[in-house]
């Protein structure tokens, strides 16, 4: 097995050149991956156990654990489980999914990794799924609060096709916030917005009293300690009261939507809202830090490819 020599970079652009180097080969890709993941030893992921050894030519699988039998490789017990994908083509899927920050579509990724269209969209969602929001973040503040609506424009559509004529019909509400001292992002798809759907996703967040500011949707009038810049009237800032930050996430969301993906299903919406906020909340990281964080989180997860396609 290769050591793992290489340098790494600290500019947050790490180039195509770069990522090469680091990994010439698919061994240098097992090893980074192993090191993300074991990163004081290989253990058993069946069993938890570091007494493991590597069985002749590296089959059935490249370890075996010498306690409880068991054999499996670095991708044992990860969302890159029954993958047959080479893993530097994993390393450079998060490399271009993490590089754009609106993202890259399925069609493009497939031409850079010469993969088809099915697989490399299989393997964005895959990806994607590691960046999903498990448990809701804590938020210290002061933090901003917005909602938005992704969907066709509905007087693009036949006139029997429209859904109505305002602005949110046919559309899927997204409500977001964004904590200005650390430019952390948290958003999730919703059925619809309401107060109660308001209440819910900020306290699950925040803590009473934490400087809260919004626009002035009746959705938030149940908020305490709120203050609210009145939209309805051209007023977009108020003192420190503003919602300039979540609103350029917005702007992000739906530039990807139109210039990336062109359209987003309800059913997968979720995922590209995850993408975009996790992209925004490590800005400040560089982009191998960011495929390392990847690396060690894709533990645990799975998404078989039937669950993704199931209605």
């Amino acid at each position: 097995m290769v050591e793992w020599a290489m340098s790494t970079p600290d500019s947050c652009d790490t180039s195509i050149f770069q990522l090469n180097q680091l990994f010439p080969d698919e061994a240098s890709a097992e090893l980074w991956f192993s090191r993300q993941r074991w990163p004081q030893g290989t253990r058993c992921p069946h069993c938890g156990l570091a007494d493991v050894y590597e069985p002749p030519n590296r089959k059935p699988q490249p370890y075996r654990c010498r306690d409880c039998g068991s054999y499996f490789s670095v991708r044992t017990g990860t969302v890159m489980g029954n993958s047959r994908l080479p893993l530097k083509t994993w390393i450079y899927a998060m490399y271009f999914l993490l590089a754009n920050p609106k993202s890259i579509s399925s069609i493009q990724l497939a031409k850079r990794l010469g993969v088809t269209q099915k697989t490399a969209w299989y393997l964005a969602h895959r990806i994607r799924e590691v960046w999903k929001e498990e448990e809701p973040q804590h938020f210290d503040g002061p933090i901003e609060v917005d909602e938005t609506y992704i969907g066709g424009i509905e007087r693009n559509k036949h006139r029997k096709d429209r859904l109505g004529e305002d602005h949110w019909s046919g559309k899927t509400p997204v409500m977001g916030m964004k904590d200005r001292a650390t430019g952390q992002v948290s958003a999730v798809v919703l059925d619809y917005v309401s107060k109660e759907e308001a209440v819910e996703f900020i306290f699950s967040r925040v803590d009473e009293g934490t400087p809260i500011y919004t626009d002035d949707s009746a959705v938030y009038y149940m908020i305490q300690n709120r203050s609210s810049v009145a939209h309805s009237r051209g007023q977009y800032r108020d003192g420190d009261c503003w919602t300039n930050g979540i609103e350029s996430f917005w702007s992000m969301l739906k530039r990807a939507h139109k210039g990336t993906f062109h359209s987003m299903s309800y059913k997968h919406l979720q995922r590209y809202v995850d993408e975009l906020a996790v992209k925004q909340s490590t800005r400040d990281k560089s982009l191998l830090q960011r495929m390392e964080d990847t690396a060690k989180d894709m533990v645990g997860l799975s998404l078989p490819y039937r669950d993704l396609i199931a209605d």
